[in-house]
């Protein structure tokens, strides 16, 4: 029988295969043994075909040239991103390998275990299908990679073929950012930008997420505050016990005009009051949803400082890929039904040894398991590998996931709630004051996270009871602006495209994710913010994300409005999941993108000329450290060394950086080194390190050899 091939999405997950099927025989590039041949990807290892390489006369941005729209799309090697247009080294090695692998006589099938996601179908697909194999292609689909999945996984594999609509949409996906990106990116930096070396980037997730900042910006510099006014009793029963009240008439407590409840304040003196209702209720509440990757960033991000939604990302990634968490990308905040036994072993793992062991109880819950709320994979939970160690970082995140999960199987919370109203004795007064008070009878869940709850304890009175007013004031409030946005408010209003609202426990939430509509993908929107700040559109300040002047203008200028419409991306973003849900195909979808930005071109061409950036390269200056000993020009600092500002014109004098005769001595010069050096001619040099290891200290010379134009050093001890 031949062998198994695999493709990996990347190393370490082809480890946890590999470590699964108990294959130890590691070669350059793949692990080999019972049966199978393991190998893998670093993420994408090709990329589409830029403009210029399907035609030379795009190699520079003419706006004649626009729109640009290849009859096929096609891929190459990835580039190195650190050297510009060259191809990544590691990439086409490994293609090589897993070209040669895939050849092989004796390989019968190949696998792909890219994640299951669109990004990860592309992944797996463009290697397979660019390298042409023969071979029946399947594929393997975990949400976890640990040991007992992996093998259940490759017992139900499937023919990839099946997968054609996640394929298509994530070709879709990758054809339509280039489409509008490309095009709409090089007319907008054409039309509107003056000097060269940048480029204003226009996306299909990118604007609508700036105009939601952009948007609440706008809120509050248009934001007018308004005064109002409460009026605030303190009553007193027979034996002394207080209690605090808010004047209410007509369900309103806030009043605009101050002269209303001065009246009413002159009306209550010298009068008794009566307690006319009291109502006590016990109320429940139950813990927050488990996360998805938006909840998670959120989470984290508003609770801890210096994290963003980019950060979340890659640490939750790599917990994921140790095998400690489930498929972090997920939108939903539940699971499905047949993961019911499943949890119940990883819950009975986690709690062992917690103080509140005895009080967790695994259940089927409708609020942690349900097919219909789904959307994808499952809520993020953890798996039941414990961690034996983990980085500050990984703990913060793990923890949170965990705390999370185990939350749901504790008791519900329960307090008391009463509510008091008293009414003055006096007909002029037509309100009521309304006194409420809470306290926590269950703590339930909230031990887990120690959540303090801030109990109101009122004294027991009964209802017709007479009370006297002890103190009464106006208290005067001015109404507050939206606040800005953080990274927590702005994911969710892109992962609800605008229809969520701020409670993220209510139905509409849920319904909103659920319907499809969204401003990227919960494995994008932390990419996009990331970018929108380097692309210098938005700020951030402390944790508030703030629109640049750049991100003002070009909201203001740029004459695409559908960009801008979170209608319009969310439909597209719909369009793409009916696409995996095969309600919709590729081609329709790029036909409506094709036309988009045709029209784009000719609206950006057509539109009034304005700059709303200018590209100025700066000239470096450079500090002159001292006089060159050779041709008395300037020495100055450079990234790799000190030296003469007249090499251009010849001159060879030089102190490297990583100079090897300093190096043997554990020394790098430093700028106030070479300054005293060339001014003195000599330098004391504290802190070198003998072969022995000893430290010692020496006056340094750099002379120029006799017999050629280099520099050697001479060293000398103190006498």
């Amino acid at each position: 029988m031949g062998l198994r091939m695999i493709i990996a999405e990347k190393p370490s997950v082809a480890k946890n295969i590999a470590d699964a099927l108990k294959i130890k025989n590691k070669n350059d590039g793949f692990f080999e043994g019972n049966g199978y041949v393991i190998t893998w990807a670093f993420g994408h290892l090709l990329q589409l075909f830029d403009a210029k390489d399907y035609d030379k006369k795009m190699e520079k941005w003419h706006m004649e040239n626009f729109p640009f729209i290849p009859e096929h799309f096609r891929y190459k090697v990835k580039t190195d991103p650190k050297k510009r247009g060259k191809e990544d080294f590691g990439a086409r090695k490994q293609l090589r390998i897993i070209n040669s692998l895939m050849k092989r006589q004796d390989v019968q099938m190949v696998i792909s275990a890219c994640d299951f996601d669109r990004e990860g179908q592309i992944i797996g697909d463009s290697i397979i299908y660019q390298l042409n194999s023969q071979k029946p292609v399947y594929r393997l689909l975990l949400n976890e990679w640990t040991a007992e999945e992996v093998l259940k996984g490759l017992e139900k594999i499937m023919p990839n073929s099946e997968m054609k609509p996640l394929q298509d949409a994530g070709i879709s996906r990758q054809w339509a950012d280039w489409i509008i990106g490309i095009n709409l990116t090089s007319v907008a930096t054409l039309k509107y930008q003056k000097g060269s070396g940048k480029a204003l980037n226009i996306g299909r997730v990118l604007l609508p997420t700036l105009k939601i900042i952009y948007d609440r910006d706008k809120e509050i510099e248009n934001f007018v505050p308004e005064d109002y006014f409460k009026l605030v009793a303190t009553f007193s029963t027979d034996d002394g016990r207080a209690y605090v009240g808010i004047y209410i008439e007509n369900k309103v407590e806030k009043f605009k005009n101050r002269a209303e409840l001065e009246v009413i304040q002159q009306a209550l003196i010298n009068k008794q009051a009566v307690i006319v209702d009291k109502k006590v209720e016990l109320k429940k509440e139950y813990p927050p949803y488990l996360f998805n990757l938006s909840n998670l960033q959120g989470f984290i991000t508003s609770k801890f400082k210096g994290w963003t939604s980019d950060k979340v990302l890659k640490v939750a990634q790599s917990l994921y890929e140790k095998k400690y968490i489930t498929y972090p990308r997920t939108a939903s905040v539940v699971l499905e039904e047949s993961l019911v036994e499943k949890t119940a072993n990883v819950l009975n793992k986690l709690k062992t040894g917690l103080p509140y062991e005895h009080e967790i109880q695994f259940s089927k819950k409708k609020r942690v398991f349900d097919n219909a709320k789904v959307e994808s994979h499952s809520a993020i939970i953890p798996t039941y590998v414990i961690p034996k160690s983990l980085n500050n970082d990984e703990a913060i995140v793990y923890n949170a996931i965990k705390n999370r999960f185990i939350m749901q199987f504790m008791p519900v919370a329960e307090y008391e709630e009463t509510r008091i109203s008293t009414k003055m004795n006096s007909s002029d007064i037509k309100g009521l004051f309304v006194t409420k008070g809470k306290v926590q009878l269950v703590e339930g869940w909230k031990k887990v996270e120690e959540i303090k709850s801030n109990d109101v304890i009122l004294p027991l009175v009964n209802i017709n009871e007479l009370v006297n007013i002890v103190e009464h004031k106006i208290t005067a409030h001015t109404t507050t602006p939206p606040k800005q946005h953080t990274e927590k408010t702005l994911l969710r209003v892109m992962e609800t495209c605008g229809k969520g609202v701020e409670n993220e426990e209510s139905n509409e939430i849920m319904a909103a994710i659920l319907s499809g509509y969204s401003i990227g993908t919960p494995a994008t929107r932390a990419e996009t913010i990331k970018k929108l700040i380097t692309v210098g559109y938005i700020a951030m300040d402390n944790k508030n994300l703030v629109c640049t002047e750049l991100g003002k203008n070009l909201v203001e200028t740029f004459p695409v409005k559908d960009l801008f419409d979170l209608e319009f991306t969310g439909r597209l973003e719909k369009t793409l999941s009916e696409i995996e849900k095969r309600k919709f195909t590729k081609e329709q979808f790029l036909h409506l993108i094709v036309n988009f930005t045709v029209n784009a071109v000719h609206t950006i061409k057509n539109s009034e000329d304005v700059t709303l950036s200018k590209v100025t390269r700066a000239q470096k200056k450079f500090e002159v450290v001292g006089k060159c000993p050779l041709c008395a020009h300037g020495v100055i600092e450079g990234q790799k060394g000190f030296g003469c500002s007249n090499w251009k014109k010849g001159c060879k004098f030089v102190i490297w950086k990583n100079d090897k005769f300093l190096a043997t001595m554990k020394k790098k010069p430093t700028k106030t080194m070479v300054k005293k050096l060339l001014a003195d001619g000599t330098v004391l040099v504290k802190g070198l390190t003998s072969k022995k290891g000893s430290k010692f200290d020496a006056h340094l010379k750099y002379e120029k050899n006799p017999d050629n134009e280099y520099f050697s050093w001479k060293m000398e001890f103190e006498k």
